[in-house]
């Protein structure tokens, strides 16, 4: 893949960039988030830094999300849960608080596109749930008649309780479908991707939690 390299840490930058060289990626740094933006249409996959000297981070980020899909991961020594909520709902496809392992980096790499390689979301019917409409085929919500704006991601964990109303789906089956990565079954991504949903809709009822089971859509209404 060609790998842009968001890092302002020369040292750090080094040892990634011969790390990725040494598998077959092909590496360009940028130090500044301007210089990452010029360059965005040449990834095809982006490691962003958070502590950068022209822009913070995030701003970079959600700057990135309205040109590009490319897939993100947030590489940054903030460990903060603000900023990684922040982060998953700005649109990245993953955070990793330094210091880490090169091994894991590359895992969460290769998950990170496993995911996008999945079709999600095959042509369905029409999902209506209490004024909540879900189109399975064309990927609209609309909420009462008027249309809301999910993330990517989001609208994956939408669909996938959309498709049998009802129908307790559990953490794991959630993460392997949405994420393929159980070992993210720890972390918050779900949650954050939950809390997005409820908030965005204003229906907190929408995704219904079955302590120590999963999660299921509401049935309330579902046509």
């Amino acid at each position: 893949m060609h790998v842009l390299l968001v890092e302002d840490d020369d040292r750090l930058a080094a040892a990634l960039t011969a790390a990725l060289d040494r598998l077959g990626h092909q590496v360009v740094r940028a130090g500044r988030a301007d210089d990452a933006l010029r360059l965005k249409d040449g990834a095809d996959f982006v490691l962003l830094d958070l502590g950068l000297p022209d822009m913070d981070g995030l701003e970079a980020l959600r700057r990135l999300r309205r040109a590009s899909a490319v897939p993100v991961i947030v590489v940054t020594a903030r460990s903060a849960e603000r900023d990684v909520v922040r982060s998953l709902r700005g649109g990245a496809d993953d955070y990793l608080v330094k210091p880490f392992r090169t091994a894991e980096l590359v895992a969460r790499m290769e998950a990170v596109v496993r995911r996008g390689t999945r079709p999600l979301t095959a042509a369905g019917p029409v999902v209506a749930v209490g004024g909540v409409t879900i189109d399975l085929a064309t990927r609209q919500l609309e909420v009462d008649g008027r249309p809301v704006a999910l993330t990517r991601r989001e609208f994956d964990v939408l669909a996938l309780l959309a498709r049998e109303p009802g129908v307790v789906r559990s953490r794991e089956e959630i993460l392997d479908a949405v994420w393929g990565d159980l070992l993210l079954s720890a972390s918050r991504s779900l949650d954050v991707h939950i809390a997005g949903i409820r908030s965005k809709t204003g229906r907190p009822e929408l995704v219904e939690t079955l302590r120590g089971t999963g999660y299921r859509l509401g049935t309330g209404g579902c046509t």
